[in-house]
């Protein structure tokens, strides 16, 4: 009776809820090992550095690089790259590589986090994110290494590869540098490195794999052109929109501003640098506190779509963003289908699309109003201008998993640096999965209202 009340409790959304809440707890109680850190840290926080790492986040409270030892920069990687897979995913990788027996409810589970429905070869899938994401990042490393080598002693420069590399695939945004890329602001291969790794990673597996495919068919020559769904062809658009449209805005605003002084090519691959790192990764090559206003307000959308279903990185996702914008331009036409690439989208895919973004603006405004109260308490907003702006992009950076920010996160209270963990932890796991966790199964109604409309705008 018991194991049967657990297996109803434990739907495959609750599993992976609870997996990552159970990396959080161990993370923060090896973190808290006096060997862990240099000068001992608060419990606050290791859990706040803990979830950081388990949801990909990137914000930290205490530097990565001088205030950890080896050993607690170690806990943390680990921490990331779990974190970056997802904990149901790497067990049940291990057992299909092992040739184990894989349970219904795991091969759900990575149907639901990995794919966008049924019709997908899982075992497949399985071991292309195994292999693949070793490749990359040791590939990744390899190529970091290059640099590092001639800058730091051998070990050292190995570790910094490989912690930048996965930290960068998984778009943690976690480094070993206590400013970041800075020091590599015009280093045309960390930039470009690095900025792949955080690309791969954050374009989801759904879409590597399915590239990986039509590669193929194409060096063979087959003649089924058909390959990319309507899934990937949107991911690979919205992406490419959105880096060229990031790198554009960011050095027509900052070209005499904050990139002043730099050679030409520097201010472009800054611009670039920014434009990828800002939608989910978290790293900077400049100093995000110097950025202008329209930048921070194109900054704050960037993290707000954050990167793609099935990746590492978190936001509302990018094919979220282009189901909304096809959405309007459908209402626009008076079209009731919302259709692209010749094919029309499921009422599903629409009504999540817009369930996940007004979930999103409610746990954004609800816990920047929070923190508003908590760290500024009842204050007129004279006596503290620009706070809004800072806590906002806190919450937007928490939320996106990215791990910008304005330089408060340092100085939040401890109720606050609470908020955050909880915001980075629904950023990570993605509002619809929070909500289908702690949700009854679904019933269907036994009868149906009398419909009728209401005046909207």
């Amino acid at each position: 009776m018991l194991f049967r009340a657990l297996n109803e409790f434990l739907t495959p959304f609750r599993l992976t809820v609870l997996s990552f809440l159970l990396a959080i707890l161990i993370g923060t109680c090896l973190l808290k090992l006096p060997f862990a850190t240099v000068t001992p840290i608060s419990w606050v926080d290791c859990l706040f550095t803990s979830t950081s790492a388990v949801c990909v986040t990137g914000l930290i409270v205490v530097d990565t690089a001088t205030r950890f030892t080896r050993f607690g920069q170690i806990v943390i990687l680990t921490l990331i790259q779990f974190g970056g897979l997802g904990i149901m995913t790497l067990s049940t990788i291990f057992l299909v590589v092992l040739r184990g027996r894989v349970s219904f409810t795991n091969i759900k589970v990575v149907r639901d986090t990995f794919t966008s429905g049924a019709g997908v070869d899982i075992y497949s899938l399985l071991k292309l994110i195994v292999i693949f994401t070793m490749t990359v990042e040791a590939a990744g490393s390899a190529l970091l290494f290059l640099r590092f080598r001639k800058i730091f002693p051998l070990s050292t420069a190995i570790f910094h590869s490989i912690f930048q590399a996965i930290s960068a695939f998984c778009n943690a945004g976690f480094s070993t540098f206590s400013d970041s890329l800075m020091s590599f602001r015009g280093d045309v291969l960390v930039n470009l490195v690095m900025a792949g790794l955080i690309i791969v990673g954050g374009i989801g597996f759904l879409v590597v794999w399915e590239v990986r495919k039509c590669v193929r068919r194409f060096v063979r020559r087959e003649k089924r052109t058909r390959v990319l769904s309507l899934h990937t062809k949107l991911v690979l658009i919205v992406t490419a929109c959105l880096l060229l449209l990031g790198t554009v805005l960011y050095a027509a605003i900052e070209w005499n501003i904050l990139l002043t002084g730099l050679p030409w090519y520097e201010k472009v691959l800054a611009s670039f640098f920014q434009s990828v790192t800002t939608r989910t990764a978290g790293f900077n090559s400049i100093d995000i506190r110097g950025l202008a206003n329209a930048s921070i307000l194109i900054t704050i959308f960037l993290m707000f779509v954050g990167a793609s279903p099935g990746s590492t990185g978190g936001g509302i996702k990018t094919s979220t963003f282009g189901v909304l914008i096809a959405l309007g331009i459908s209402r626009l036409r008076s079209v009731e289908e919302v259709n692209m690439f010749k094919r029309t989208l499921s009422k599903f895919s629409v009504w999540r699309a817009l369930s996940v973004t007004l979930t999103a603006i409610a746990v954004i405004s609800t816990a920047t109003m929070l923190l508003m109260l908590t760290e500024g308490g009842i204050s007129p907003f004279l006596d503290t201008p620009g706070m809004f702006v800072e806590i906002l992009f806190e919450v937007v950076s928490a939320f996106g998993t990215v791990g910008l920010s304005l330089g408060i996160t340092s100085g939040l209270s401890s109720i606050g640096k609470i908020i955050i963990v909880l915001v980075m932890y629904t950023g990570r796991l993605g509002p619809m999965l929070i909500a289908l966790a702690i949700s009854p199964r679904e019933k269907r109604a036994r009868f149906k209202y009398a419909e009728e409309q209401v005046m909207i705008g």
